[in-house]
This record gives structure tokens, sequence and C-alpha cells, in this order.
């Protein structure tokens, strides 16, 4: 049997994560099949773009449920406080500053499944979560970057995720 993947990720993205399949089940699904119901009244389904529409809309919602169960069932849920405090692990925030003198710059590393980067949620499966997962404060971590360069920053701060 083959061995199931896991999901690593905060007990906060384990909970939206749950919310948003809770959201999808409850909310979505019910609203989608009284479109597809509505629509079959109207006739002629081959060309009924109402129909196609929601029919779409229903294996897309379909595909995330499925989606969200695998990931909710294979959760590891990271604890952050069991490891030193000053070691950049997932589920927590640290910053740095780009070598010799850039700007400071806050990321949280969460896992995959919880990866928001505009928001300042950055992937322990990313370039960047991998280079400085496991570095401390005051190590300096090279970050490479698209078309072969890369980036020296300095580990400024690591604190467990508010």
């Amino acid at each position: 049997m083959a061995e199931e993947k896991t999901y690593p990720m905060t007990a906060e993205g384990l909970a939206k994560l749950q919310a948003e399949l809770d959201d999808l089940i409850t909310n979505k699904r019910p609203t989608i099949t009284a479109r597809i119901q509505e629509a079959r009244a109207f006739g002629d389904l081959s060309e009924n773009s109402e129909y196609q529409s929601a029919k779409d809309e229903q294996a897309f919602v379909e595909g995330r449920v499925k989606q969200l169960q695998q990931m909710i069932q294979f959760a590891q849920v990271i604890d952050a406080s069991t490891v030193s405090k000053n070691v950049v692990t997932l589920g927590k925030t640290m910053s740095f500053k780009e070598v010799p003198d850039g700007d400071t710059e806050t990321y949280t590393i969460v896992g995959s499944a919880e990866s928001d980067p505009l928001t300042g949620l950055i992937s322990n499966d990313s370039p960047m979560g991998k280079a400085l997962l496991n570095h401390k404060t005051g190590d300096q971590v090279e970050i490479p970057l698209p078309g072969n360069n890369s980036i020296t920053v300095a580990i400024t701060h690591v604190a467990k995720a508010k």
C-alpha cells in the first residue's frame, strides 16, 4: 500500500481548511444543486449555458471538497512551541534583512496548504521557506532567486506565530 502524503500545517491552517470544507458542504453544494435544478427547468440541456455553468461549478466544488478532505485527513499539525524559540520552523514568524543594508521583511513559515505570500505566509516547500528552515537568529542565509541568482539575508528575529 502506498504511503499517503502528509500535509504539515499549523493548527490555525487546519482550522481554516475545516471552515472552508464546512462552507462548501453546507452552503455551496445546496446552492449549486438548486441552480442545476432551475436550469433543467429551462428545457434542452445541450444548449443550456446556465446548466453547463452550474455543472462546471459543481465539478470544481466536488474536486475541492475531495482535496480538502484528504488534506485534513492527513494533516500533520506542527507545534512550533516544541522547538527552540530562536529557530525558524513551521509555524514561526521571522524577520530578516538583506545583507548588507536591505529593509526588514517579516514572514511566517506555514505548510503549503495554507501559504499566502501576499499576506506574509510563506510555504515551507518554497525556495525561500526551504532556505530559512532550521536557521536561527543571527544566521546569514542564501535564498535562491529565479535565474540562478540569490540574495543573502541575516535573520534578525524569530518568534512563535501569533
